[in-house]
């Protein structure tokens, strides 16, 4: 096992860098979507609509965005008052809702996603697409890590929780 680390290292280095980078892509995208009047999470389900013709449930949604149901209610809420989604409810089960997207949804995708993709590739700039993949098989690993971390954390929290409780 290796002693733990006593100062940072080029991975705390790494960390900050991932971490700019997904706050200047969240801006990019923001100011991008703001010509429709999208959020970049409202532009998140549809673009997960998008690639799902069936449609797909709230709480299938909710894991897709790593998001609290909650938050998706109110995203679905803004998206349906426009048009761009509806709720069809799941035969069987009158408290599941199926969300799919409306015409009108398929239609606003198919306006932005060309235009999007293409601000993608500017701020990719030269890295080219194995550096991409490479990008891409890293973070996944790193991501892997950071969440069961994440429940590792989370687990401990409830213990001493509880331990709490019972001194009581």
């Amino acid at each position: 096992m290796k002693p733990p680390a006593t100062a940072p290292g080029p991975r705390y280095s790494a960390s900050l860098e991932l971490l700019r980078l997904s706050e200047a892509l969240w801006n990019a995208t923001r100011l991008f979507l703001t010509r429709w009047e999208l959020s970049p999470s409202q532009f998140n389900v549809l673009n997960l609509l998008d690639d799902r013709p069936a449609g797909c449930t709230q709480i299938e949604l909710s894991r897709q965005l790593i998001t609290h149901r909650s938050n998706v209610t109110g995203l679905l809420d803004r998206l349906a008052a426009r048009g761009l989604i509806e709720r069809r409810v799941v035969a069987g089960d009158r408290r599941v809702f199926n969300i799919v997207l409306t015409t009108s949804g398929k239609e606003l995708m198919k306006r932005i996603q060309p235009e999007y993709y293409r601000a993608l590739e500017q701020i990719w700039g030269s890295a080219g697409t194995n550096d991409a993949r490479q990008f891409v098989s890293s973070f996944s690993r790193v991501v892997e890590n950071a969440h069961r971390i994440a429940k590792e954390a989370s687990q401990k929290t409830k213990k001493q929780g509880a331990a709490y409780a019972r001194d009581d």
